[in-house]
């Protein structure tokens, strides 16, 4: 079999780099959508605006009726607060130590490991999280964020700020974008495509 060869546009340091970003994306992308805690596979969020259930319920049944149209995308609008240094190093509900400086959130009823897009409706800033723990403890709030997410947000000085939260799939372009931003990777060395 004959290789074909081509030109990238890439120096040999500038291809190393981009087959590491790659790399690094893919293993990050993978061991997130591999994460497993502890709630059964399958289950689906439930309807636009409403709670998601508490663990161990089901969805209730669709009508035959219902047509795939009518299926609403969860999500939720409400009070938004953040955690920093008190919690620091502590043992999360997820079992990894919190990092106030890392993209994570606390939500009550969620399932470890989701991905969220974090919309503060003041000012549109957005940030993506992935939730790892438990809370908030405050019942008028939905959600308690790490405090770089509220700086992203631009929560961190007023402390509280309302939000909308939509769930995201670890395979999302816009995810994988912004955790390469995390990384301070610059976006040429994104794979064609995107």
């Amino acid at each position: 079999m004959k290789r074909t060869s081509f030109r990238t546009g890439f120096t040999g340091k500038q291809r190393s780099v981009h087959k590491f970003a790659t790399g690094l994306l893919m293993v990050g992308l993978a061991l997130s959508a591999s994460a497993k805690d502890g709630s059964p596979s399958g289950t689906a969020p439930p309807a636009t605006g409403t709670a998601p259930p508490a663990s161990g319920t089901t969805p209730p049944a669709t009508s035959a009726k219902s047509k795939p149209s009518e299926v609403k995308h969860w999500f939720q609008v409400g009070v938004a607060s953040w955690y920093g240094t008190k919690f620091q190093g502590r043992k999360t509900a997820g079992g990894e130590r919190f990092d106030m400086n890392q993209m994570t959130c606390a939500h009550r009823s969620l399932p470890l490991g989701t991905w969220l897009r974090v919309t503060n409706l003041k000012n549109h800033r957005t940030a993506y999280v992935r939730v790892n723990d438990r809370g908030p403890v405050l019942e008028d709030r939905i959600v308690d964020l790490s405090f770089a997410a509220a700086q992203v947000l631009g929560l961190d000085s007023i402390g509280l700020g309302q939000v909308r939260l939509d769930p995201v799939s670890s395979s999302d372009p816009d995810l994988a974008l912004a955790l390469l931003a995390q990384l301070q990777m610059p976006v040429g060395l994104l794979p064609p495509g995107r």
